[in-house]
């Protein structure tokens, strides 16, 4: 697929630089499709006056030049999603993956959208965030008539201002987005803005969930909650590509969140500010440092920093169900239940009975028991040092002072310099010195005793 995406945006390219027939340009654009779950490098255009994005596990779809108008062709459609390593999953998106390519433009662009409707359904797109006329705003029944199944429609407006943004369908909204129909859109400030600096890399993910069964390819859509997979663009670790960057560069992260709760996006080893919302740059003057922001539902958040710290460190959703992979919302907590006088009798009975849960779940990330056909395992992704024990919204920013600019490959796992890591205390443990008993109280004590739906008090 590298090959071909690479022949895709060459030929995107050499349109928008007027090298294609003006028959051609009659035409719908090419519905241009990418399979590869890898993230894919940054879209560069000649000319261009911004730093491309980067799509975490993704990629940037390619437009064509007419008439100034730059013009894309969305395809509406199932697709098959790798959600990590030993699983996929039946999906509805664009372009042959959920989430669908990333839409980059710049501020003042007029563009022109060819959205194609290959589902079993009627469906639209809502441009999440944009100002456009009413009639491109995307909402079925409301705004316009719903695409049906095997139509095109056209929507046609100008990027007006800069900032992040996101597409999902408004038409079956509860079924279509918890299928996965969802993209991001990034719109470039034209020239040099206030409170948008240029940055050294730039990446964009979305957050999504799915309810997907052990066993099963197909999301339950009516799940409000109990989703078992909590993924970043459809990729829950260890299938989330790693953050690669120089020591030293300037680093902007672009999160939108259209799952069904929120999550506080915690960084390890850095400061972050955060840079802009759906509702554009935000003013240097409104700004402080974090390193964990609250992504609300339906809300995008841009965070900022300098890569000072080399080394691989932790970046993932603070909340500890969704830095898990499918897992069972009913089973009992073991700890500190004493199995030993059972097991014996249960295994006469269950010969492949294991004792799981009395110690924490630490265990079983080192267990390689056999899985149902089509899921994760729940604690997976191994390190350096051994088991991760981590799965769904996780990754790693790998920080280097080696790693060359514009260059996104994994530069493989960080050695920590001698005395810089923390190990074993081999040395005299002293005893631990302990508070002394309380001593009982001496003497008569009074308690006063308010009974219910009186004012009285008894005393004693």
């Amino acid at each position: 697929m590298t090959d071909r995406r690479r022949f895709l945006t060459s030929a995107a390219l050499a349109v928008a630089s007027g090298g294609v027939a003006r028959s051609a340009l009659a035409a719908l654009p090419e519905a241009q499709s990418q399979s590869s779950a890898a993230t894919q490098p940054p879209l560069r255009a000649d000319g261009a006056a911004y730093n491309p994005v980067v799509t975490l596990n993704g990629w940037t779809l390619p437009w064509r030049m007419n008439g100034g108008v730059k013009e894309f062709h969305l395809v509406a459609e199932p697709v098959v999603r790798e959600i990590a390593p030993g699983m996929v999953a039946h999906l509805w998106g664009y372009n042959g993956q959920s989430p669908g390519p990333t839409i980059e433009v710049v501020e003042g662009d007029r563009v022109r959208l060819f959205v194609t409707n290959r589902l079993p359904e009627h469906t639209t797109i809502h441009w999440h965030g944009q100002r456009l006329p009413n009639g491109m705003d995307g909402v079925g029944g409301l705004n316009q008539p719903q695409i049906p199944s095997g139509k095109t429609f056209v929507y046609e407006f100008v990027a007006r201002r800069p900032g992040t943004f996101m597409y999902h369908p408004h038409a079956d909204e509860m079924v279509q987005m918890a299928m996965g129909m969802m993209g991001f859109w990034v719109t470039h400030p034209k020239g040099r803005h206030p409170h948008v600096a240029p940055v050294d890399r730039d990446f964009c993910f979305l957050l999504n969930a799915y309810d997907i069964e052990p066993g099963s390819y197909t999301p339950k859509i009516n799940t409000m909650l109990d989703h078992n997979l909590w993924t970043w663009n459809s990729r829950a670790f260890p299938g989330i590509d790693t953050l690669n960057v120089r020591k030293g560069d300037r680093v902007r992260i672009r999160i939108g969140n259209l799952t069904m709760t929120n999550h506080p996006i915690h960084i390890h080893g850095h400061e972050f500010e955060v840079t802009g919302t759906d509702g554009g740059p935000v003013p240097k003057t409104m700004r402080w440092p974090e390193v964990t922001t609250d992504v609300a539902v339906g809300q995008m958040r841009q965070i900022e920093f300098i890569a000072d710290e080399e080394g691989d460190w932790a970046f993932h959703c603070h909340k500890s169900h969704h830095t898990m992979n499918a897992m069972g919302h009913d089973v009992p907590t073991m700890i500190g239940v004493d199995h030993r006088g059972i097991v014996g009798r249960i295994n006469r009975l269950i010969p492949d009975y294991m004792v799981m849960g009395e110690r924490g779940m630490a265990d079983m990330a080192e267990m390689e028991m056999p899985l149902p056909d089509n899921t994760l395992p729940m604690m997976t992704g191994q390190g350096p040092y051994g088991p991760l024990e981590m799965g769904g919204m996780f990754t790693v920013l790998k920080v280097r002072r080696d790693q060359k600019p514009g260059d996104y490959r994994d530069p493989g796992p960080y050695r920590q310099p001698p005395r810089t890591q923390a190990y074993e205390w081999t040395g005299v443990t002293p005893e631990a010195t302990r508070a002394p008993a309380a001593q009982p109280a001496q003497g008569d004590m009074e308690v006063k005793v308010r009974k219910p739906g009186s004012n009285a008090h008894e005393h004693h």
